[in-house]
């Protein structure tokens, strides 16, 4: 659900932009207050846990589609709404800087329709109030599902809001809203089943976690190296290894986008501000697609006619993985370690 510039008109895109980062603002002032120890690191292995989990796509059956994570929910749950805000947001900005998924101009909507809606709604006003502080087997993979679903839909119709707002695009709003709804349903399933997995897990290695992030109390310290080096090694085998099966059909989005009408080679967006963020994002992506550059351009481009051979090919697949894990890694365990220390420094 990475939304493209060419979709994006430089009102909507700026406005979005804007409400990013107040709500990356507000999440940094909230986090001060309730930083612990443990979550530093956390941060930055969930976040490149989240970053190779959204590389694997799989097929949606009967659609010609395809799916992939969000990981909102699951850092809502492990972390709390305001640390796993950021470390989406840092997720995602890495994949727009060096990896060219998502528009820079874009990325104030990814932002929001990943992470605000996961972390600030579908978690405490649902995931929460299902689950309460019950941690048996059934309430949690039911509150899972019922949050992923609301996240994915909601999520999915600011898509199409934005879209329609940006008025770039001569897309018909009844038929795009009526085909991405359904496929996200579906995304929105599987997502929530694997969320309820790794909640499940960590329940059962170190229940210590959720109680922290679902409380704003402070002082409690316990050990994750154990739960750290799990996610660690799942990021490693997910990102280099997984990574090369993933579907080569087109996510929610594009399928979506291709039905409704909008076809390849047509690109709304051709203003100053596109060109402008397209020419930054050129030189910022290292792994473009998440694959090496040829003189053709991006070995693995979306827009290009035959889609590439599955499994993968193209050793940029894991290296992209392991490159892309590694700066989320970097860029979210900073943001926890500049908050806890200015938390440190006020105290």
């Amino acid at each position: 659900m990475h939304m493209a510039d060419a979709l994006i008109s430089p009102a909507v895109g700026g406005t979005a932009w804007a409400a990013a980062a107040g709500l990356i603002g507000y999440s940094s002032r909230k986090l001060k207050r309730t930083m612990d120890d443990h979550r530093i690191p956390l941060m930055g292995v969930m976040g490149a846990f989240i970053f190779a989990a959204q590389m694997i796509n799989f097929t949606i059956p009967a659609t010609g589609s395809s799916g992939h994570l969000g990981g909102g929910l699951i850092l809502a749950i492990l972390l709390g709404p305001y640390a796993g805000f950021l470390t989406l947001a840092s997720v995602l900005t890495v994949q727009a800087l060096f990896f060219a998924d998502g528009g820079l101009l874009a990325l104030g909507c990814n932002i929001l329709n990943l992470g605000f809606f996961p972390c600030f709604i579908a978690y405490p006003w649902i995931y929460r109030k299902i689950t309460g502080n019950n941690h048996g087997k059934g309430i949690v993979t039911a509150g899972a599902l019922a949050a992923a679903v609301a996240g994915l839909q909601l999520g999915a119709l600011a898509v199409v809001l934005e879209t329609l707002l940006s008025g770039l695009s001569e897309l018909p709003f009844g038929t795009f809203l009526v085909l991405m709804q359904p496929v996200h349903l579906a995304i929105g399933v599987v997502e929530g089943i694997a969320t309820a997995a790794v909640v499940l897990f960590v329940i059962k290695a170190r229940p210590e976690v959720l109680e922290a992030a679902a409380s704003a109390k402070t002082g409690k310290t316990f050990s994750t190296a154990g739960l750290l080096a799990s996610f660690l090694a799942a990021a490693l085998v997910l990102g280099a290894g997984v990574s090369w099966f993933a579907s080569t059909h087109p996510d929610g989005l594009e399928w979506s986008l291709q039905r409704a009408g909008l076809r390849e080679g047509q690109e709304p967006g051709r203003g100053g501000m596109h060109r402008a963020m397209g020419e930054i994002q050129g030189k910022t992506s290292i792994l473009p697609d998440y694959g090496f550059r040829t003189q053709d351009g991006p070995s693995g481009d979306a827009s290009s006619p035959e889609p590439s051979g599955w499994p993968a090919s193209d050793w940029g697949t894991p290296v992209s993985g392991l490159v892309g894990g590694t700066l989320t890694l970097i860029l979210a365990g900073a943001a926890g370690f500049l908050l806890h220390r200015k938390r440190t420094t006020h105290r």
